[in-house]
């Protein structure tokens, strides 16, 4: 489990180091919700669900579990203890017996290791059968390990805790894999999405358009002067301001939109189903989040300005290349007739 983790950590990363930096983000939610919820957050290793259908021997289960300190959850067959395992936050440590009415132990494990999940559960099997044949069926059915009624106490515990151990670890490669899988798709100063990301949800919104005849339009934003700030205040200073453009982009656009630095002090935004009105209008509501309220800084208030050049493009022969150089030639014009403006360009 450890290695498998590792490997599809590493396979991320590299997939996003390739020759344009670029991975399919289609499984992926849009700029504010993959900020507010990148982590898949902490497993609760101490809980444990526990399927046995003799009642005295369940409530011993519960007994000793409880003094153990684990949040039992109890099921007195397989069906029901399937029906908990369906829930989005069912424990990850399970206690399994092997013969019980509806479904029983063995088939519950062939239907846990047949789902496509991302957290992998732990299961003990328990059993009155003590034939070496019989272990070796409970573990190819996808149990982790199998203890003998009777056993001892002491044992179970112990059996446990190796389980806790694996799940903690499982636990820290995931998050790993998830920070890893963050950084290979955002720039690390701005948390934006980087030029790689970018580019590549561009390319899949053309396409979509294409299909739908949906218009679609880009903003190439470059902040003015911004080798000034540098030159006179340092590239800390430099960082701070860049910084709080990028969150007033983030903050500004509208939730289905994205927004990615495509380099230096330029960022590229994407506007979903948008008019040529609408781009102008987006693009103006964005000038005026970067230009309207000084930044503040070590150094002071340092006011700022941006210009943008918009482009938009609906139906017929979509090309990205077309779409961002008609974006970049706006954008130069807008910084020939005196920045801090909007310049609008079709792209067909």
């Amino acid at each position: 489990l450890s290695t498998l983790l590792q490997s599809e950590a590493e396979r991320v990363f590299t997939a996003n180091r390739g020759a344009h930096g670029v991975q399919s983000m289609s499984g992926l939610s849009r700029v504010d919700q993959e900020l507010a919820t990148q982590s898949t957050g902490s497993m609760e290793t101490n809980s444990v669900l526990v399927a046995e259908d003799d009642p005295l021997f369940r409530r011993i289960l519960e007994s000793w579990l409880g003094k153990w300190e684990y949040r039992v959850t109890a099921a007195e067959d397989g069906l029901k203890a399937w029906q908990v395992l369906e829930n989005g936050n069912a424990p990850q440590l399970l206690i399994l017996d092997w013969i019980m009415p509806g479904v029983d132990g063995i088939e519950l494990c062939r239907r846990i290791r047949s789902r496509k999940q991302l957290r992998y559960p732990y299961i003990l099997l328990l059993t009155a059968r003590d034939d070496k044949q019989d272990l070796v069926n409970g573990l190819n059915a996808g149990a982790d390990d199998y203890l003998t009624k009777p056993f001892d106490v002491n044992e179970l515990q112990a059996r446990l805790r190796v389980g806790k151990r694996i799940l903690t670890l499982q636990d820290e490669l995931i998050r790993t894999r998830e920070e890893l899988r963050f950084e290979a798709m955002h720039d690390r100063l701005t948390q934006l999405w980087n030029r790689g990301a970018i580019l590549d949800f561009l390319y899949r919104e053309l396409e979509r358009a294409k299909r739908t005849g949906e218009p679609v339009g880009v903003l190439m934003l470059d902040v003015d002067h911004f080798k000034r700030v540098n030159d006179t205040h340092g590239h800390l200073i430099g960082d701070t301001v860049l910084r709080e453009a990028a969150h007033r982009l983030h903050q500004s656009a509208r939730t289905y939109d994205w927004v990615g630095r495509y380099g230096g002090e330029e960022f590229l935004v994407i506007l979903l189903n948008c008019s040529a009105e609408d781009v102008k209008k987006q693009a103006e509501r964005l000038r005026s989040s970067v230009a309207d309220t000084p930044v503040s800084t070590q150094a002071g208030e340092i006011n700022i300005t941006a210009s943008i050049g918009a482009a938009a493009i609906q139906g017929g022969d979509i090309d990205q290349e077309k779409l961002l150089q008609s974006a970049d030639s706006a954008l130069y014009r807008a910084k020939e007739l005196g920045r801090n403006r909007v310049e609008l360009a079709w792209a067909n």
